[in-house]
């Protein structure tokens, strides 16, 4: 499907628009992201490294369709705390997610998680099932173990938060270069550059290298029943977590939904947001 949306399209109108505001989740510093005022509650978990704001493309149109929206920045990303005090994992951050639900007194939900979100998205289904009503999964890691050499090359690229680090790790997430302006690039680098993130990220890069296959919630989804409505989604050039890995996880996720979006990497939901916010909606219709 072609992208129509212009690139720097991030905003809709009205009580769609999106807002940005600082919170407390458990006491930890953080920033949310928020479109619409009711309906059911979609929440956007994103993966190591990025923030919130890879879901500006979604968010909006997502809540035009109903929902109440909502981006959080993990503890060591984007403005929320950084340093020491916080357990840098997948099982920490689905803690934190898990909190949030609680603190918004928030049912039904439609968790949303990229990557390593989708990784903790995946626990807090498997710890708290009731919480929601679906789970969509893009380009997730955490469903099978990795090994020590993946664990310990994703480790080394955290900790490189050089300009040039950056630039390798965001042409590594996205297919199409031209979208990685020199802008994008150097506000990515600032905010991974920012008071104590150095610091968190080698706590994060200490957790993959000695914790992460130990974490893993693939066949604990599997095993859930009932199972909830589930999404799988990839995109057809993801070199960070490929394809193939999409259609292990399919075949363990035997009762899930399967998108493959073409001509994308790692962040479809980023690089072709009017196709993948149409697969969402309509998984998310049919989730109820």
């Amino acid at each position: 499907m072609a992208n129509t949306i212009s690139r720097n399209t991030v905003q809709a109108g009205g009580d769609h628009s999106i807002i940005a505001y600082p919170a407390e989740i458990g006491g930890v510093q953080t920033r949310v992201l928020r479109a619409g005022v009711e309906g059911p509650p979609v929440i956007f978990v994103h993966g190591v490294g990025a923030r919130a704001d890879r879901w500006r493309r979604n968010l909006a149109a997502i809540a035009a369709s109903g929902r109440r929206c909502f981006a959080i920045d993990l503890p060591g990303h984007g403005f929320a705390y950084k340093g020491k005090g916080f357990e840098y994992g997948a099982f920490g951050y689905a803690s934190f997610i898990s909190r949030f639900i609680d603190e918004q007194e928030l049912s039904g939900v439609h968790l949303v998680g990229s990557s390593l979100g989708g990784h903790i998205a995946g626990i807090v289904a498997c710890e708290r099932p009731g919480l929601l009503r679906s789970l969509s999964l893009i380009g997730a890691t955490g469903m099978f173990p990795i090994g020590d050499e993946s664990r310990a090359a994703i480790a080394a690229r955290l900790v490189d938060l050089s300009r040039e680090g950056i630039e390798r790790k965001m042409k590594n997430v996205i297919y199409d270069e031209s979208l990685l302006t020199r802008a994008y690039l150097d506000e990515e680098a600032a905010i991974n550059n920012s008071p104590k993130a150095a610091e968190s990220f080698r706590m994060l890069a200490d957790y993959f290298k000695t914790d992460l296959d130990r974490d893993v919630v693939g066949e604990r989804l599997a095993a859930l029943d009932p199972f909830p409505p589930t999404l799988l989604v990839w995109g057809e050039e993801d070199r960070s977590v490929p394809l193939a890995v999409g259609l292990k996880t399919r075949r363990l996720l035997r009762k899930a939904d399967f998108e493959v979006i073409p001509r994308t990497a790692h962040a479809p939901y980023w690089e072709d947001p009017d196709t993948f916010n149409v697969v969402l909606e309509r998984f998310l219709d049919s989730a109820g």
